[in-house]
């Protein structure tokens, strides 16, 4: 079993989502993040490279996270909705995230 850490960001993102329901369905498959987290979701690439996203709740919604091995930690970094070329996509905000330190 690996340890899972949300970051303190990723924590606000994974609140503001109105429907407990959804909030719920999220902290499931963070929870299946606890075993063989490298054979889930997909590796990202460009400025992501290094992280994986998985899906959570049918297609909308992302979680992205990073595997440490020298750690054994999984390190959930972002959730929220996929938005392709939306500035408030997932992906976009963890690149913000990202360049500005706040993964860490």
């Amino acid at each position: 079993m690996w340890p899972v850490f949300i970051t303190p960001a990723a924590q606000r993102m994974l609140q503001a989502i109105p429907d407990g329901r959804i909030r719920g369905k999220i902290g499931d498959v963070i929870d299946r993040l606890r075993q063989d987290p490298e054979k889930q979701g997909k590796a990202l690439l460009g400025e992501l490279a290094g992280y994986r996203s998985i899906r959570a709740v049918g297609q909308r919604y992302r979680i992205v996270y990073k595997v440490e091995k020298t750690r054994v930690i999984v390190i959930v970094v972002a959730v929220g909705l996929r938005k392709e070329g939306a500035k408030r996509g997932i992906y976009a905000l963890a690149r913000k995230l990202l360049r500005l330190r706040l993964t860490e």
